[in-house]
């Protein structure tokens, strides 16, 4: 199975980045560019700097709301240099594509999403997605600007292009497996005082539900036996 990748920008207000854009993406083998209430995308500017790339802006798909834009998604990726409260739980762009290929058969169509040039995205925005991502920095200042940033990430993801590599096969948990896991982790945490009160709550429970098969049963091997040891109930075996 191929992956499909989709380049999400929201409002957009300068017509030369969205050219910039444009003409990365095609450069990488991508070719689905969606604009969330943007400037003028097929003004001269943009078509400048999208050299030999205007099919990119013609056919770009255009929304009033990122939540439009995400409709027939199967996983996003907001992208922000926002300093996060839990800083684990951001992916660097380099690293996505072993993470991605690690999800492998669970993801069908991704979408890599971009802020304003000036504030990027809202809160509420970035959480309309199921991850963050940053590209490192060395310094905080300068840094990259919209059609930059774009161009890092479609370089990043280039092997999973349109005549890209296809992802491995990846063997999902069961839903009942899964299911006594989360109820395991959820009565560990709750003994460690690291329960839904706590901000690394929700981002523990949410990567074990991207784990494999195989994952899955070495965390429940491991979580049945601390269970014992600390003497707690195994709601595995209510």
């Amino acid at each position: 199975m191929t992956l499909k990748i989709s380049f999400i920008l929201v409002e957009p207000a300068v017509p030369a980045n969205v050219g910039a854009a444009a003409r990365a993406i095609k450069t990488m083998g991508f070719d689905d560019l969606r604009l969330v209430k943007p400037c003028d995308h097929l003004s001269m500017e943009a078509r400048m700097l999208a050299h030999a790339s205007n099919e990119i802006l013609e056919n770009a798909k255009i929304f009033s709301t990122l939540k439009e834009a995400l409709a027939d998604i199967d996983f996003s990726i907001a992208t922000s240099a926002k300093k996060r409260n839990v800083k684990e739980d951001i992916l660097l762009c380099p690293d996505l594509p072993a993470f991605l290929s690690k999800k492998s058969g669970t993801i069908h169509h991704l979408a890599i999403v971009f802020g304003r040039e000036e504030s990027g995205l809202t809160n509420e925005e970035i959480s309309l997605c199921h991850r963050i991502s940053k590209v490192p920095l060395q310094t905080y200042y300068p840094s990259l600007n919209l059609a930059q940033s774009v161009m890092i990430y479609a370089y990043e993801l280039s092997e999973f292009s349109i005549k890209g590599l296809k992802l491995k096969k990846f063997h999902p948990a069961s839903e009942a497996s899964m299911s006594a896991l989360l109820k395991r982790i959820n009565v560990l945490l709750h003994h460690l005082d690291l329960g839904p009160n706590r901000l690394i709550y929700g981002r523990i429970m949410e990567r074990l539900t991207e784990l494999g098969r195989d994952d899955v049963n070495l965390i429940h091997s491991i979580t049945g036996k601390l269970l014992d040891a600390l003497k707690l109930e195994d709601p595995k075996h209510e």
